[in-house]
């Protein structure tokens, strides 16, 4: 019965192991943008959704023409303008930050052409509170290739 029971357990717990690592935006501080810039070393495209590693240049700065930029449209209410205006560089300075994108779905549905290693990408997103924890960020825009593309929701 106790071997049973925690066969039971062990089996609830891998179970949730997926979801717990899954980080959704409520976990995400939206009220400060972050733009990182560099060059993809290792990229995963799969569900729940896709994402890469970004290493970031030693000279890490805000393009200048970041604030007059155009993004797309995108279904959800998300004003690109005043995100890309409030943008600004992480306080820490890993050299490596984990990028997460969106589901593969609504990668489609953009076009966004796979992201592989040794791509330059730019990205504007967000990271947890206080910046605590691992360099993690949650792409609302990526740029590849010089396109823009939201990833909150569907394009208009």
């Amino acid at each position: 019965m106790t071997t049973r029971r925690q066969f039971v357990g062990a089996a609830g717990l891998l179970a949730l192991s997926p979801a717990l690592a899954h980080h959704g935006w409520s976990r995400f501080d939206t009220s400060r943008p972050l733009f990182l810039a560099g060059r993809v070393v290792a990229a995963s495209w799969r569900n729940p959704h896709a994402e890469f590693d970004l290493e970031l240049p030693t000279d890490a700065a805000l393009p200048a023409d970041l604030r007059r930029r155009r993004l797309p449209d995108q279904s959800a209410p998300i004003d690109g303008a005043q995100l890309l205006a409030q943008a600004e560089l992480p306080r820490r300075r890993d050299r490596v930050w984990k990028v997460e994108l969106a589901p593969l779905s609504r990668m489609r549905a953009w076009s966004v052409p796979e992201i592989k290693p040794g791509d330059v990408v730019e990205v504007l997103g967000y990271t947890f509170a206080g910046e605590s924890g691992d360099p993690v960020l949650r792409a609302e825009y990526v740029w590849v290739g010089g396109q823009a593309y939201g990833l909150r929701s569907s394009p208009v």
